[in-house]
């Protein structure tokens, strides 16, 4: 069972910017997985932001974080990444880590497998 763990979250000022990782725990590999991200204000549902696939071929993004948000991996080093630019208030929340076997499937948190403990991200002056 594949275990995953967020880091980099944090507090950042209205037009900041985070890098979010997702690593795999000790023993685990995400070379064979699709890897999304995903996040959740309090009151609000999960919403699906990302995915990239397991070559990175096909990558995946919601329409709230196009062109603010770039996702990437490296196989080598067991991460996947979530590089957040021009950061709003909107974007506070729990960001969240989830795999699934090789492609990508949208943004519907029920289609994937693993999740990780999530990391807060506030944004805010």
């Amino acid at each position: 069972q594949v275990q995953l763990v967020e880091s980099g979250g944090g507090l950042v000022q209205p037009g900041g910017s985070l890098r979010l990782s997702c690593a795999a725990a000790s023993g685990f590999t995400l070379r064979s997985y699709a890897v999304g991200w995903f996040r959740q204000a309090p009151g609000k549902e999960r919403e699906g932001l990302s995915c990239i696939s397991s070559s990175a071929i096909s990558t995946y993004y919601a329409d709230s974080v196009k062109g603010r948000f770039t996702i990437s991996r490296d196989n080598a080093k067991n991460t996947v990444y979530l590089e957040m630019n021009t950061l709003k208030p909107e974007d506070t929340a729990v960001y969240y880590c989830a795999s699934r076997p090789f492609y990508c499937s949208g943004p519907n948190p029920n289609n994937y497998d693993h999740w990780g403990q999530g990391t807060q991200v506030t944004v805010s002056s």
